[in-house]
């Protein structure tokens, strides 16, 4: 929520009335030379006694001239006075570091430093300094507990960071010395609405994380039950374990059971889930190595066999890819691959899934069991197996 006079001295009452009024101090053909004569550029003598509204350049240079022999409160105004110059230009950056020149100046005048801080708030506001901005207009408060415009500067930055408590509080705190204010009633009642609809998300996000961390643990259990092996990324060796098991302690290593290894790497990323009724449905990978072909099965039921899915991908209606027709549920080869031993398995199509995936050798990998089917006694195929070891399931 902005605010409507975003700095303080009433420098957004002077832009209104500046917006109405018409410049009427233009060079014209008449006075041009006049005018001229009024810039210190061009002057050809220096006036003796001149009224500083008349002559605003020459002031400034003589300000700077003598700067010395001002008081730190003249110092003070003068700088704050160039930041509210360029907070109207809206060249906050530059505001911001007149704002922090004066308040160096130590000023004893408390009101001064007051608008100082709640200027340099709002500058930081606009720039997106949301945290330097709240710090700004606590330091205002402090000084000056009922300033308005650090009261409504501080709730504002406590909501938009989320602070919806605090920014009550800070409302709570302007509306007790300014009761009436609608923008602090507004403010109150915006952080009371946010506040209330944070808690019920993040209620929401416990619930959700409770039933997510009660799936996995069913999900944990099924997988232990069945005794079914996840290939984990490799780790360094444990210290003093030289021992090498050939079934189930391999370099690569059974994975402890942690869920973190088994999203699927497709672009679905579809993962293992347990049904209501207790059964497993796998995301499963057919490779197809002669064609450069995959299809990918998104829930795959443990207790399905193989030959009933192929009977789907390769029934009535073949894949664009087999032009020789070749893909017959009846004439296909099916593998998975021991990448440690270098060996394929060779699964019966009337296999279950969850048959294969007890096997001793057989290792999930990143969720998703990965299958590769050849045709039967194909060139292809002979090749494909030529000098590869391989054992029927």
């Amino acid at each position: 929520m902005a605010l409507e006079n975003d700095s303080d001295d009433g420098m957004d009452a002077f832009m209104d009335r500046f917006k109405t009024q018409r410049y009427k101090n233009a060079f014209s053909e008449s006075n041009w030379e006049e005018e001229f004569d009024k810039v210190p550029m061009f002057m050809k003598s220096l006036p003796e006694d001149f009224d500083p509204k008349q002559y605003p350049e020459l002031s400034c240079l003589q300000a700077i001239i003598h700067d010395e022999d001002r008081t730190p409160e003249e110092k003070a105004k003068s700088l704050k006075d160039e930041g509210n110059s360029f907070f109207k230009e809206k060249t906050y950056e530059r505001a911001i570091i007149a704002y922090t020149a004066a308040l160096k100046e130590n000023c004893g005048d408390q009101d001064t430093n007051t608008v100082l801080l709640t200027n340099r708030a709002a500058a930081q506001f606009h720039l997106g300094n949301v945290r330097s901005a709240l710090k700004d207009a606590a330091a205002a408060k402090k000084i000056k507990p009922d300033h308005l415009k650090a009261l409504i500067r501080g709730a504002q930055c406590c909501v938009e960071l989320r602070k919806f408590a605090d920014a009550i509080q800070w409302c709570d705190e302007g509306l007790k010395v300014h009761p009436t204010d609608k923008k602090l009633q507004e403010l109150r009642a915006a952080a009371d609405k946010q506040k209330r609809a944070a808690e019920r998300d993040a209620r929401k996000a416990k619930v959700k994380e409770k039933k997510m961390l009660s799936e996995k643990e069913t999900l944990l259990a099924a997988i232990k039950e069945r005794g079914i092996k996840l290939l984990q990324h490799e780790k360094p060796p444990r210290c003093g374990s030289d021992s090498e098991d050939e079934d189930g302690g391999s370099s690569a290593a059974i994975a402890e059971l942690n869920l973190d290894d088994m999203n699927s790497q497709e672009a679905t990323g579809v993962r293992v889930f347990v049904d209501e009724k207790g059964a497993m449905h796998w995301p499963v990978l057919f490779l197809y190595p002669e064609h450069q072909q995959t299809d990918f099965i998104s829930a795959f039921c443990e207790s399905s066999c193989f030959i009933d899915h192929l009977m789907v991908v390769f029934g009535e209606e073949l894949p664009p890819w087999d032009t020789d027709r070749k893909y017959l549920p009846q004439n296909l080869q099916l593998f998975f691959e021991d990448e440690e031993k270098e060996t394929l398995y060779q699964v019966n199509p009337e296999a279950s899934l969850l048959e294969v995936l007890q096997h001793k050798r057989f290792f999930v990998k990143a969720g998703t069991p990965s299958f590769l089917i050849l045709v039967n006694d194909s060139p292809f195929s002979k090749q494909f197996l030529k000098g590869t070891k391989f054992q029927r399931f």
